[in-house]
């Protein structure tokens, strides 16, 4: 008997309101009362909302994700997940692959699934390595231009307006340790 429902949905950028919001419909078609969401790469390794879902779920309740992607990084990963889970007592649910480890069937399931969604994931980033390498060869590939980098003169201007480290971290939206590069970056120019 499942006590609660409870969902997790993860887009990995602020710019798929769409996916996220697909996500919620399904979450809260499928029951969940109480659903932990977040906007960040799978690659974070800070996923606060997942940490707040896994703290929460208590024994015989039931985690909720739409698909295994959104919830696991890797298959070590998945299976750090489902050993927490399995040690509160809380079963998985995985709405995309019809999943749901409370049958021994869902367990079998869960593993294969995560082992295809790995290889997958790595060939992908194997094509995409390839591609990379072609494209430098080719003298087309410059890589992604450093965001903090080009707010460098921000930084400086607002430092000298007299403005906190905190106050520049917040109105350019870039890290203390970008705002500390560009100050360290102008005074060695200077010297």
């Amino acid at each position: 008997m499942t006590s609660a429902i409870v969902g997790y949905a993860r887009t990995s950028t602020t710019d798929q309101t769409a996916g996220l919001e697909a996500q919620l419909r399904d979450l809260e078609a499928a029951g969940c009362h109480r659903i932990f969401k977040e906007q960040l790469s799978s690659v974070d390794t800070k996923r606060p909302e997942l940490g707040r879902a896994l703290d929460y779920v208590r024994e015989g309740d039931m985690l909720v994700v739409t698909k295994l992607d959104r919830l696991a990084r890797s298959m070590a990963h998945l299976v750090e997940i489902t050993g927490k889970l399995k040690a509160k007592g809380v079963e998985l649910k995985v709405l995309a692959l019809n999943l749901d480890t409370s049958t021994p069937t869902g367990k079998l399931m869960l593993n294969l699934m995560g082992s295809i969604a790995e290889f997958e994931r790595e060939l992908m980033l194997e094509r995409q390595r390839e591609g990379i390498a072609k494209a430098k060869a080719e003298g087309k590939y410059k890589g992604r231009a450093p965001t903090a980098r080009r707010k460098a003169a921000d930084v400086r201007r607002l430092r000298a307006e007299g403005k906190t480290i905190e106050a520049i971290v917040k109105e350019l939206s870039v890290s203390r340790s970008s705002v500390f590069r560009a100050l360290r970056e102008e005074k060695a120019a200077a010297s």
